[in-house]
C-alpha cells in the first residue's frame, strides 16, 4: 500500500541553483498524478527515478508559467520515449490551445491519446475517481483563476476477524460482501452482525495542495482534516504587504490555514528565491502550527495510517 508525495520543486517563479519551479507527485497506491509541471519538471523526474510513464493524470492548478512551462517538454518526451497510453490532463481551459499550438508549429503528431478537462474555478469540483480514489479541485485566491487540488482515499474495507467468520462458518464467497460492512444470514435465519465478523478498517489518507492564493480561509472547507496539507508560503512577515499585493501567502498565513483546517501536518513552499535562509519562513508558520516541515526538491514523504 503507498501514499507518497515527492516534491520535484518549490520555488516561486524564478527557480534558484536549489529549488526547481513549482512540480509534484503523489503516488496513491500506484496511481500517479503530476501536480503542476513547472520548467525542467521531466529532469526532475529522472532525477527522482520516477517513471514518467506511470503518469495517467496530470493536474495544472493555473495559467503561471512556472506552473506549466514544463508541459509541452514533458509530453514531447512521453511522445519520444514511445508512449502509448492515454493521457488526461485537467487545468484552465486555454491550457489545451497552447499546448496544441506548440506541437502544431512543430508539427508534432502525438502516438498517445491526450484528453483535456477543464477545471471549475467557480465552486469545488470532481475532478477524478475511480474504486480506490477521489480527487476534488477548489477555487483559490489568486490573481488568475486559480485550483487547489484534494485527493482522498476512499474508505477502505473492513479488516475480516478471522475467528469470528470460522466460528460462524461464514463462506468464503460471503467474505467480500462481510469486508464491504453486510451483514452474515446464516442458515437458521439468524443475523450475525457485522460488527461481529469485522475490525474497523485502517484510516483514509488524503492529500491538499494549495499554490498559488492569497490567504484564504474559505479553502478549509474543502481541505478540513487532511492527513498532509502543501500551502504556498512564498513570503515571510516582512513582505506581507506584498504578499497582499500579489495575492500570495505568507508562512504565518499558511499556518493559520492548517489550524484552521485543523490538518495533520503541513509542508510549506513555492519560497520567493529571496529568502536563502528558509528557517524564517519555518519559524513564523510553527508559531501558528507547529508540525510544519519546509519542502526541498526531493523531499519524499510516506504516509502510513
Amino acid at each position: 500500500m503507498s501514499f507518497e508525495l515527492t516534491i520535484l520543486g518549490c520555488s516561486s517563479a524564478s527557480p534558484s541553483f536549489h529549488r526547481n519551479p513549482s512540480a509534484q507527485v503523489l503516488n496513491v497506491e500506484e496511481r500517479y498524478f503530476l501536480i503542476d509541471c513547472g520548467e525542467g519538471t521531466q529532469m526532475q523526474l529522472r532525477r527522482n527515478k520516477i517513471r514518467m510513464q506511470k503518469i495517467n493524470h496530470i493536474l495544472i492548478s493555473h495559467l503561471h508559467g512556472d506552473h506549466y512551462f514544463g508541459l509541452v517538454g514533458l509530453l514531447s518526451t512521453f511522445h519520444l520515449l514511445g508512449r502509448q497510453t492515454e493521457l488526461h490532463i485537467h487545468g484552465p481551459e486555454a491550457l489545451k490551445d497552447i499546448v496544441y499550438t506548440q506541437f502544431k508549429a512543430s508539427k508534432t503528431y502525438l502516438k498517445f491519446d491526450m484528453y483535456f478537462h477543464v477545471l471549475n474555478f467557480k465552486e469545488p469540483a470532481l475532478v477524478f475517481e475511480d474504486k480506490k480514489v477521489d480527487v476534488y479541485s477548489f477555487p483559490m485566491k489568486h490573481s488568475v483563476e486559480a485550483c487547489g487540488f484534494v485527493i482522498r482515499e476512499k474508505m477502505k474495507p473492513r479488516k475480516i476477524n478471522r475467528k469470528a467468520v470460522d466460528d460462524y462458518e461464514v463462506p468464503l464467497y460471503e467474505l467480500n460482501k462481510v469486508k464491504d460492512g453486510a451483514d452474515f444470514v446464516m442458515e437458521d435465519g439468524a443475523v450475525v452482525e457485522n460488527a461481529k465478523l469485522t475490525f474497523d478498517p485502517n484510516p483514509s489518507l488524503s492529500y491538499a495542495y494549495c499554490s498559488d492564493t492569497a490567504y484564504y480561509p474559505e479553502i478549509c472547507k474543502s481541505i478540513k482534516g487532511v492527513s498532509l496539507l502543501y500551502h504556498e508560503a512564498t513570503f515571510a512577515n516582512d513582505h506581507k504587504d506584498l504578499a497582499k499585493q500579489t495575492k500570495h501567502s505568507t508562512a504565518e498565513q499558511a499556518g493559520l490555514i492548517a489550524k484552521e483546517a485543523m490538518v495533520e501536518q503541513l509542508i510549506i513552499g513555492h519560497y520567493s528565491a529571496r529568502y536563502m535562509d528558509l528557517n524564517v519562513l519555518l519559524d513564523e508558520s510553527k508559531e501558528e502550527f507547529e508540525n510544519t516541515i519546509l519542502a526541498q526538491d526531493g523531499l519524499k514523504i510516506s504516509l502510513r495510517p
